[in-house]
């Protein structure tokens, strides 16, 4: 009987043992290939889009060509994050406009929703409904939470020829809007 047992927990250790590496492994691929889609974009030319801004007015990346653009995806509007991000943003405006930046925001909320969160925190700039989320999609950051989609925190700063030169995949929303114009800033 204990040898039975013995045995019968010994295949088990060593089934265990190769599903762990086989589920480590196949992981290693998947975030090999998420982190390669992350850098895919450094580099590049950035996707041109036409997306409707708070008020529904049409805003593409060649309305911006000679301007550094700011394209930071936030994944919901009247969230807490979301705000924060979002009032770094506005009190950094002025400093963005004179290092010739224009600021983005985008998420996945209709024209609506985004309507009422610019004018409850009195936005000076564009933020942009990504509803269909074909930007988002497209740039591979849209993130399934069931039935619900989000666009994830990640920002990218497109240069005045329309490269892609950073792509920031962690945020700090108390701090990022910092990092991003220091960026500009040492690039100009």
């Amino acid at each position: 009987m204990k040898y039975s047992k013995f045995v019968a927990m010994s295949i088990f250790s060593i089934c265990s043992i190769f599903s762990f590496q086989s589920i480590t492994h196949a992981n290693n691929g998947v975030f090999s290939k998420f982190e390669d889609t992350q850098k895919q974009w450094v580099g590049k030319k950035a996707p041109d889009f036409s997306l409707q801004d708070q008020n529904g007015k049409l805003h593409s990346l060649a309305k911006y060509k000679g301007k550094w653009v700011v394209l930071y995806f936030y994944p919901k509007d009247n969230s807490p994050g979301c705000t924060q991000e979002a009032n770094q943003f506005k009190r950094l405006y002025p400093d963005f406009v004179k290092n010739n930046a224009v600021v983005l925001g985008v998420s996945l909320d209709d024209v609506k929703s985004h309507q009422k969160f610019s004018e409850k925190l009195a936005l000076p700039f564009p933020i942009l409904a990504d509803n269909n989320h074909v930007l988002a999609d497209q740039l591979g950051i849209v993130r399934n939470l069931g039935v619900l989609k989000i666009a994830k925190r990640e920002t990218f700063l497109i240069d005045p020829q329309g490269v892609i030169i950073y792509h920031y995949e962690s945020v700090n929303t108390q701090t990022h809007a910092t990092q991003v114009l220091a960026d500009i800033q040492k690039n100009k």
